[in-house]
């Protein structure tokens, strides 16, 4: 299963309810990939090389990382694929400029026996997704977060805890989100065309309050 959804969505609130609920593993490529590089893996470091020199990490990279991660113990009741794959190139492999049938990611599953069963897409309005994210704020030390409508600190701008200075994410601009929603309309949405086409799709209403979008997610698992 693979979670997919814009910024803001609630993929990051669901998945590790998701995760509890159901025992899986949640495979989250941002996290694999530096505790491959931390770890100093074969694939960790040259990923690291690749960083090093300002490049992106390749697909086959990606893949490679969550090949190893896959054949964890806790991995064997099932996973949860978290930012990946993003682009219709990441699930298919490429050849030329052309998208042709062969699956990277669908080969390396079946190699394992496995395969995506289910695909959860997030769906919400963009207009919902700036409210959401351009009123969160932080407590940088502790990770605390707040929402200056759905969820506000006592005092404005300070953290309830320990009253030091909430910040905002840089990635929690107005400005930042246009471009990042501009990205995924234009690479993300067709995987979700890709894997619609294999009938294992279910759209969830993600504007919804996250125990609605909970409750929403039991019934399409247990169906």
């Amino acid at each position: 299963m693979f979670m997919q959804g814009p910024p803001g969505s609630g993929k990051g609130t669901q998945s590790p309810i998701i995760k509890d609920e159901y025992c899986l593993c949640h495979l989250a490529t941002g996290d694999m990939l530096r505790a491959a590089v931390s770890a100093k893996t074969p694939l960790g470091i040259k990923a690291k090389e690749a960083m090093d020199k300002g490049e992106l990490v390749s697909d086959d990279l990606v893949v490679g990382i969550i090949d190893e991660a896959m054949k964890k113990p806790s991995c064997q009741k099932g996973f949860i694929l978290d930012g990946f794959p993003r682009t219709v190139v990441q699930a298919q492999k490429l050849f030329y400029v052309f998208f042709f049938p062969a699956l990277q990611l669908d080969e390396m599953l079946e190699k394992q026996g496995v395969k995506v069963d289910k695909v959860l897409n997030f769906a919400i309005d963009d207009a919902i997704l700036e409210e959401r994210i351009t009123g969160r704020w932080i407590h940088p030390s502790s990770g605390r977060t707040y929402h200056t409508k759905f969820a506000p600190p006592k005092v404005p701008g300070v953290d309830d805890v320990t009253g030091e200075p909430l910040i905002q994410r840089k990635d929690d601009t107005a400005a930042v989100l246009k471009s990042r929603l501009e990205a995924f309309h234009k690479q993300t949405e067709p995987v979700i065309d890709y894997y619609s086409k294999k009938s294992i799709v279910a759209n969830l209403h993600a504007e919804k309050p996250p125990k609605e979008v909970t409750a929403d997610v039991q019934k399409v698992l247990s169906s």
